[in-house]
């Protein structure tokens, strides 16, 4: 409470609420969990839950939370240690990775994952549940309440579906690589774009970025993120030559320099792996370059020769 009002009256932040009713935390004296049975405290039985999976073997939970979402579901998440999450052994492999609208990632290996569009695809449902709580009166009458979860229920449908991919896409990318490259995009910015901003958030770069990063953590793998500026798109990765202006619809292009056609995503994630690769070898930042008079960037000369 005390942070909560030093950061209003700082004007970081609005008034302090309540905490909501659809959530409560016990801790170790107030629940019991035996044999794959949680009872929380003043319940004689325990809870009927069809559980996701069961806890890790000899892990214990200190923490456990009831909560409920908008779409009235109830979850109960237990907090444990889990011994089998442990570093990966090394492999050594590196992969770059692209994300984009057309296809949701592209990799340096030159493999392109597409992208579901979840929000799309329900659209037209979200819109009728929407307009029909539209047409209810204001207030909290019964009919009002039914047609907001239906709205909401929805939207979980859509954020599961997201989060679901996600969840397998970046499990699978830590296990198969030691070294992950990605670029550090500003989504809150990007949003700003009224035109993409319907696709940017339900394509969620930031939710994949997290999770990326956290099982990195887990299983002892690298993440590296090339800073935005970096012109991965328009840097020809087979020579160094920089083009031109390139706007978003240009999907291929050939080096003026080299003759070497591009698909524009996959040059872009071998980019990326590149200059990665250079800032954990060299130490060298990884900016925007000019062109040099040999149609090579310095920077792409550094990468290719991998200087110390």
């Amino acid at each position: 409470m005390q942070t909560a009002f030093t950061n209003f009256f700082g004007k970081r932040a609005k008034y302090p609420r309540f905490k909501s009713r659809k959530s409560a935390e016990y801790t170790t004296s107030g629940f019991r969990f035996r044999d794959g049975k949680l009872t929380l405290a003043k319940m004689s039985e325990p809870l009927d839950i069809v559980w996701s999976r069961p806890l890790p073997a000899g892990a214990q939970p200190s923490t456990v939370t009831v909560s409920q979402d908008g779409a009235g579901r109830w979850f109960v998440s237990m907090l444990c240690d889990d011994p089998s999450v442990k570093p990966l052994s090394s492999n050594g492999d590196a992969v770059g990775i692209d994300v984009g609208l057309d296809h949701l990632l592209t990799l340096s290996t030159g493999e392109k994952i597409a992208n579901p569009r979840h929000e799309r695809r329900d659209r037209a449902r979200l819109a009728k549940a929407q307009r029909e709580l539209a047409k209810k009166a204001k207030g909290d009458g019964a009919n009002r309440v039914k047609a907001r979860r239906k709205v909401a229920r929805v939207h979980a449908r859509i954020a599961d579906r997201r989060r679901d991919l996600l969840h397998k896409l970046t499990t699978r990318l830590v296990r198969e690589n030691q070294t992950l490259v990605i670029e550090d995009l500003t989504v809150r910015n990007m949003v700003r774009n009224h035109t993409l901003a319907r696709a940017i958030s339900d394509a969620s770069w930031s939710e994949f970025r997290s999770m990326l990063e956290y099982k990195a953590t887990w299983w002892g793998r690298n993440v590296i993120a090339v800073d935005r500026f970096f012109p991965s798109s328009k840097l020809c990765s087979h020579c160094g030559a920089l083009a031109g202006k390139m706007p978003l619809n240009v999907r291929t292009w050939t080096c003026a320099s080299c003759g070497t056609a591009h698909d524009r995503d996959v040059n872009a994630a071998r980019n990326l792996l590149a200059a990665g690769l250079a800032v954990t070898v060299c130490g060298a930042g990884v900016r925007p370059q000019r062109s040099s008079p040999g149609g090579q960037s310095a920077m792409k000369q550094k990468l290719l020769r991998r200087e110390p």
